[in-house]
């Protein structure tokens, strides 16, 4: 057996015998049980109501009466975000967006329901999930275990005793980190058991799932490392204990939550009132098609008469206000997808500055890497939206053309289609966006991650060359 087997086996004797220590890792792997079952649990309950709410709508919507079908364009159609299945390990940002949307004629409502404005403050902390005790709490743990580990040998005069019966810098110092790390994979184990289980019922793939793994699994070995290295530079336990607590509160408790405000002050974003004064200027300037002297719709109403071969509007075969419906959902869709583009790119800077940062705080890197997996980060968001934006204009056009086509051959002053035209309305089906898709928000935090496991070792080699150097 070589000399760095043995002296990972003394750390987990030592380990062992560390009654607060073997209390401390039993409570965070409870803590880890609890919160994927809670998170699970959770996950199942809001999934059911948006199922029960997205069927009572679509239910509804099928059971309206005989009505003009530009009744129905503003009656509108309620859609809910289906929640990913890996969600309840890391809820990203789900939490803060909203989840629901009224997709009706003329306008692009925002998501609705954000689970923090209905929540306490202490949700701006962190939900209990399994990320967010792998992610905070875990590095603490493994702190508390191996702020010690090599300090302590020099503490107590025994470090050069081994030196003195062979034991080499390098032999010690791998010794040291093989222990810790075992004892880091094993801290991640319950976390890393109930992924493989989300495999093995279907519900997730399993290289999502190897790469989440393997990304918490450098996490945790970044820490483990980490508190060894900075233990054999550091004279005392105390003095080791001091520096990590310090790294802990920097990388993982302040610059992550510091870096979203200088983002934001450096790239602002528009407020409410601003979006919808920009709006309804952009929307101004485009003709008003209820004003019959409007330069643009006078035009259009020149080449319809034109294209259908016409001199008056009653000779259309079909309504000519629906055509004028069709072609105002064209324009006012254009300059709120022009808006959104442009909002999307503001916060596509703001998350570019803070995701550069993760070369200083490592937590950043693993937060974007699990929520790209999960389903959860900014762009699982903004690719909902995109699919209910192309939702809402499908389907308000067909109910637009349904005025122009329908309308012409039934005669009175209130005019109604048949019911039954609401059935063909095909109903939103969110299709979820394969994380592989965008392999540049996986690659990148990956790479953060294994440039600083890398780094931690080069240190770990001078660490090794110092000690060495002691002994002489």
């Amino acid at each position: 057996m070589s000399a760095a087997t043995l002296i990972a086996r003394e750390e987990w004797r030592l380990l062992l015998r560390n009654r607060a220590g073997l209390i401390a890792t039993g409570l965070l792997v409870l803590l880890i049980l609890v919160a994927s079952f809670t998170s699970l649990e959770r996950r199942s309950a809001i999934a059911a109501d948006r199922d029960r709410y997205q069927t009572s709508v679509d239910r509804d919507f099928d059971a309206q009466p005989d009505r003009h079908p530009h009744r129905m364009v503003h009656y509108g159609q309620f859609v809910f975000r289906p929640i990913a299945p890996l969600a309840f390990f890391d809820a990203g940002v789900d939490g803060f967006t909203g989840n629901t949307i009224l997709l009706e004629g003329h306008r692009q409502n925002s998501a609705n329901f954000a689970e923090a404005r209905q929540s306490s403050l202490l949700m701006r902390f962190g939900q209990l999930t399994p990320a967010f005790v792998l992610q905070t709490l875990a590095p603490l743990l493994l702190i508390f275990l191996g702020f010690a580990s090599v300090a302590r040998e020099t503490e107590r005069a025994t470090l050069r005793l081994m030196l003195a019966q062979g034991i080499g810098g390098r032999s010690l110092l791998a010794g040291k980190l093989l222990g810790h790390g075992a004892i880091a994979l094993a801290v991640g184990a319950p976390a890393f058991a109930v992924l493989i289980g989300f495999v093995i019922t279907g519900s997730a793939a399993w290289p999502t799932i190897m790469l989440m793994i393997a990304g918490y699994a450098g996490w945790l070995l970044l820490w483990a490392f980490l508190s060894v290295v900075v233990s054999a530079f550091a004279g005392r336990p105390r003095d080791a204990l001091a520096i990590l607590i310090g790294l802990w509160l920097v990388m993982v408790v302040l610059l992550p939550r510091a870096l979203p405000v200088m983002a934001a002050a450096q790239t602002p974003l528009a407020t409410n009132i601003e979006t919808e004064i920009a709006l309804h200027r952009d929307l101004l300037e485009v003709g008003d098609s209820h004003d019959p002297d409007d330069p643009y719709f006078n035009d259009f109403r020149e080449d319809v008469l034109a294209r259908y071969g016409v001199e008056t509007i009653e000779e259309l075969p079909v309504q000519y206000a629906g055509l004028v419906s069709i072609e105002g959902e064209r324009l006012t869709t254009q300059i709120y997808a022009d808006a959104a583009r442009r909002q999307a790119a503001r916060e596509a800077r703001q998350n570019g500055l803070v995701y550069r940062f993760a070369l200083a705080s490592p937590l950043i890197a693993i937060r974007q890497l699990s929520m790209a997996l999960a389903g959860s980060d900014i762009a699982a968001h903004r690719d909902f939206l995109d699919q209910a934006e192309a939702f809402r204009y499908d389907f308000v056009q067909r109910l637009n053309r349904m005025q122009a086509v329908l309308i012409p051959g039934i005669e009175g002053d209130d005019p109604r289609i048949a019911a039954a035209n609401w059935r063909t309305i095909p109903r939103f089906s969110y299709t979820r966006p394969n994380p592989y898709d965008r392999i540049g928000a996986l690659v990148w935090p990956a790479g953060i991650l294994l440039g600083w496991l890398i780094a931690i070792l080069a240190t770990a080699m001078i660490a090794a060359r110092r000690i060495e150097r002691s002994a002489r």
